[in-house]
């Protein structure tokens, strides 16, 4: 079954890569030059990307430290952000990679960043347990995620939406559940930040769907959603059709 899982994201990420690449979500992120002020990454830094996707954060942190390892489960997704970079930087190793199941020694790394992806992972406590693992100590950790409201209601009603788009997304953790994981792994918060994100649903429900029929199986989950729902996702729709809704993201920095 999770051989099944993780062929399924490494199929929808390889169909989809260079949509990762250009993505405004992805590539143009508010959070993104907030990566280096939060670190204060100096140049003998060794870096780890985890689940690097389009390699957006691997171009920011590159040319401020020493190496970027950027890694991600899909090779075709790997490769495909490897052309992008290459041209640009030549200290960003890329290697295919489980973040459940990290192939490098234990503390090995200054810091590492993990943007965007682990509502993908099926067993998120791996990956904690994992990035914990191959940390030197004081070793900073900054994760980056959509999360699920505290509300077990909405929680479900945001996971259901997201699956419905993307039968490789796994469950969007909420805040309280990832600070259980990183505390359970001797890992410190450092500092977060909360912010409401919006997509353009046209395009946020194109870039992973694979049928219209799929598509208005989650135009439909949105359109009939209860008025809770409705307010804490802002969907707005006009004339019948669906503009854009928000989510919770959640960025947090953790030291070993």
């Amino acid at each position: 079954m999770e051989e099944q899982v993780k062929n399924k994201v490494k199929s929808v990420f390889g169909k989809n890569a260079d949509k990762y690449v250009t993505s405004d979500i992805h590539a143009k992120g508010d959070d993104l030059p907030l990566l280096a002020e939060w670190l204060h990454p100096e140049k003998t830094w060794t870096i780890l990307d985890i689940a690097t996707g389009g390699g957006h954060v691997s171009r920011v942190l590159a040319p401020r430290v020493g190496t970027v390892v950027s890694t991600d489960l899909t090779e075709a997704m790997l490769e495909n952000t490897a052309k992008h970079l290459q041209k640009d930087f030549d200290n960003i190793l890329y290697v295919v990679a489980d973040a459940e199941a990290l192939p490098f020694l234990a503390d090995s790394f200054d810091a590492a960043v993990c943007r965007i992806a682990p509502h993908h992972f099926p067993h998120p406590e791996k990956f904690i347990q994992e990035t914990a693992r191959v940390l030197k100590p004081g070793g900073k950790l900054i994760l980056i995620d959509n999360v699920a409201p505290e509300d077990a209601e909405l929680g479900i009603f945001m996971n259901t939406t997201e699956k419905l788009r993307d039968d490789s997304h796994a469950r969007c953790l909420s805040k309280r559940e990832w600070r259980k994981l990183l505390e359970a792994n001797a890992l410190e918060e450092i500092q977060s930040l909360d912010r409401k994100k919006t997509f353009k649903y046209p395009t946020w429900v194109r870039r992973t769907a694979d049928s219209e029929e799929q598509i208005e199986r989650v135009t439909r989950h949105l359109l009939e959603a209860d008025g809770a729902a409705k307010d804490y996702f802002k969907i707005a729709v006009q004339n019948g059709e669906i503009q854009t809704f928000e989510i919770d993201e959640w960025m947090v920095m953790y030291q070993k």
